[in-house]
């Protein structure tokens, strides 16, 4: 099982093969729990939040979407306040993507590490993978596109999957392959423009492209399964 450390806990071991995923979109349809704790933060703070729009552009940081509603001046007292309540809001009404456990489960089936790296508030990530039981060996929060290829490169991750531009733009930068699911906000001609080198209808296709990626890569070489 996976232990979900992060860069600051423990040092990544040596692996083989590494894959990353995004979180919001990608492994969780976050849009039920998101949009509810935007409702509970506009009926307390009496500010009107469009959460059904709201919930249309995940993907990047809390900050940018509650420019929206609030003035610049109350952001951070917001956005430290969405992060209080989210828990209560936002975690048991929102599910996993199909495939989402599976695809987990492939990366491991073929001796390597499931890592995941978001842009959502650590904790949180953390509770919804614990929720749905879906055990990543790491989880690493806090970042948004380019700023994913430093953890991305800390684990050695070849590979990169998530639905936004942002998830295409992280890759790129940390030279791992980016593997790019229409399930989010952006749609397949916009992740390809990007520059995604694979776009997935969804994760239930990544076991199958995961076993040809790794029997065709250039390094590919027998790797144990840890135990």
């Amino acid at each position: 099982m996976g232990g979900m450390t992060s860069p600051g806990t423990a040092s990544p071991a040596p692996h083989a093969f590494t894959v990353g995923f995004d979180l919001d979109m990608t492994l969780i349809d976050s849009r039920p729990g998101i949009k509810a704790t935007y409702e509970a933060l506009s009926a307390e703070t009496g500010t009107w939040i469009d959460a059904d729009e709201a919930v249309t552009r995940l993907g990047p940081p809390l900050d940018d979407e509650l420019a929206n509603w609030f003035p610049q001046e109350r952001i951070a007292e917001m956005a430290d306040r969405y992060r209080e309540i989210y828990p209560t809001y936002a975690i048991e009404p929102t599910p996993a993507m199909r495939g989402a456990r599976e695809a987990i489960e492939a990366v491991r089936a073929l001796g390597g590490r499931a890592i995941v790296v978001t842009a959502k508030h650590e904790p949180n990530a953390r509770l919804h993978l614990a929720h749905l039981g879906i055990e990543p060996d790491a989880v690493i929060g806090w970042l948004w596109a380019e700023a994913k290829a430093g953890a991305l490169r800390a684990y050695g991750a070849q590979v990169y999957v998530g639905d936004h531009v942002g998830d295409v733009r992280g890759a790129r930068t940390a030279g791992a392959l980016s593997v790019a699911v229409p399930t989010g906000p952006c749609p397949e001609p916009e992740l390809r423009e990007a520059g995604a080198d694979v776009v997935l209808a969804d994760l239930t296709a990544l076991p199958a492209w995961l076993a040809e990626y790794v029997r065709t890569r250039p390094e590919a070489a027998p790797v144990a399964q840890e135990a």
